[in-house]
């Protein structure tokens, strides 16, 4: 597979390649595997989610404002 990069991003990538010792291939390599394991694991949670949604198993919107309203006071009784 080939793939066309504008100047600014074969430059930004062989920056980075360099301050790291290696190529730019193996750098672009390895961002594409990890946006794909990304994009993998990303897709089973959506899919985790809806099927707890289809078995009944959520929280309503009260019970959710209710908690985010607990963590942000503790947060700002330690800070």
């Amino acid at each position: 597979m080939e793939i066309k990069l504008s100047p600014e991003l074969q430059a930004k990538l062989d920056r980075i390649a360099s301050q790291q010792g290696r190529d730019s291939e193996s750098l672009v390599q390895e961002a594409v595997e990890r946006l794909a394991d990304y994009d993998e694991w990303f897709i089973r949670q959506v899919e985790k989610g809806l099927a707890q949604v289809d078995r009944g198993e959520v929280v309503e919107h009260q019970e959710v404002a209710a908690r985010m309203e607990n963590l942000i006071a503790q947060k700002q009784r330690r800070g």
